[in-house]
């Protein structure tokens, strides 16, 4: 997955998702973003709902430390942020254990 964002040069956003993320998880959309700069964010393939498009989960922290699980697609060349939510208690021990493996083979 290392080439996954080599064409990508920004964000695309669905109002309703845009709105969702805010209304129902309190995530602002720019936060999510922030995400994807993450130096420990894992990145893995949304095998369950890529039916129609190849989706893909992020797991990463935001400027202000929030832990945040994102469901993303990539079209053409952006990136369209489906879900943005806190992650729950399985992805942050997901997320600690990879971000302590990058550390230790740094």
């Amino acid at each position: 997955m290392d080439d996954l964002f080599k064409n990508v040069d920004g964000f695309e956003w669905d109002k309703w998702n845009k709105e969702k993320s805010w209304l129902k998880h309190n995530i602002i959309y720019k936060e999510s973003e922030e995400v994807f700069d993450d130096d420990y964010s894992s990145i893995f393939e949304d095998v369950k709902h890529s039916q129609v498009e190849k989706r893909y989960q992020i797991l990463g922290a935001s400027k202000v430390n929030n832990k945040l699980s994102i469901t993303f697609t990539i079209r053409k060349t952006k990136i369209r942020i489906i879900s943005a939510r806190l992650m729950n208690k399985k992805e942050r021990i997901k997320y600690e254990n990879e971000k302590q493996k990058n550390i230790t083979n740094s």
